[in-house]
């Protein structure tokens, strides 16, 4: 099932806004004669505090509805799939709000005990990390979905890249170590990620995604549902391709109970035709 109108709807505005936000961000950038972490373009006293204030909102508006829009995406990945990427793009955009009404104070230092130390910086520097981390969750979690698959690639190849040149970029400036440098991994890695919500968002408003892309157990529990009485046999007519399961011809899937019983006659379905099948027969076509 692809997504409606509505959910094509959203996610083009809010594909539209993300870029906006990025394109926002490099013509900030480009206004600073040093090099520069970016979140002190929005440090206390800073003059491009207000257009960067303005840069995080746009990422929360846009990043926002373009998980609404996938809230029906899945990932397969055991561990990060118990929640769907929409929830961790959320909880991303959540963190940017506060961070976009948090700004660290002049020269955004690092928040470490000392006397430059203020909880200011320590609550933003904090909250910047988690939306970092909750951003490369959601992608992390794209790369595992059914699907489109050269988008899960390239979300594979992005979340890899965020997480590792952000945590080098702040490393870097924690360490106070060639902190120049540090300032453009973080550039880059804040580029890559908001490049990728403008793709997965373009993704879903042309329905190169798949809604209720979830794991095919979880998706046949929904067909059959969790509470049923317990039966011998269940045989449920299903789309394999569709489920993301490997199909030949004119395979089918038959799914027996979860019963640890021997393995008798009543819990086969025979074709009438069965017993006219001899070896050597060819497949049917």
């Amino acid at each position: 099932m692809t997504l409606g109108t509505r959910e094509r709807i959203v996610a083009g505005a809010g594909t539209a806004i993300v870029a906006a936000a990025l394109v926002l961000l490099w013509v900030i950038r480009l206004q600073m004669p040093r090099d520069l972490y970016v979140s002190e373009l929005g440090a206390t006293g800073m003059p491009t505090a207000r257009p960067f204030e303005v840069f995080l909102l746009l990422i929360v508006a846009g990043g926002s509805l373009v998980a609404w829009a996938g809230r029906s995406i899945r990932s397969r990945a055991r561990l990060i799939g118990r929640w769907a990427p929409a929830i961790s793009l959320w909880i991303a955009c959540g963190f940017f709000l506060i961070d976009s009404q948090v700004t660290c104070s002049a020269g955004c230092p690092v928040p470490v005990p000392g006397p430059f130390f203020t909880w200011q910086d320590f609550v933003h520097t904090s909250v910047a990390v988690l939306a970092f981390a909750a951003a490369a969750v959601a992608i992390l979690q794209c790369a595992f979905a059914d699907g489109h698959r050269a988008l899960r690639r390239l979300s594979l190849i992005c979340a890899i890249g965020v997480g590792l040149i952000s945590a080098v970029g702040g490393l870097m400036s924690l360490f106070d170590f060639y902190s120049w440098f540090g300032s453009r991994l973080e550039l880059v890695a804040t580029t890559i990620g908001l490049g990728w919500v403008v793709v997965f968002g373009a993704a879903l408003a042309v329905g190169g995604l798949r809604a209720g892309s979830a794991s095919t157990l979880h998706r046949v529990e929904q067909s059959v549902g969790q509470h049923d009485q317990p039966v011998d046999l269940v045989l449920i007519p299903i789309d394999p391709p569709h489920l993301g399961l490997g199909a030949d011809r004119h395979e089918r899937v038959v799914l027996l109970p979860d019963d640890e019983r021997a393995f008798g006659t009543e819990h086969v379905l025979l074709p009438p035709h069965l017993p006219q099948i001899v070896p050597g027969d060819p497949a049917p076509r």
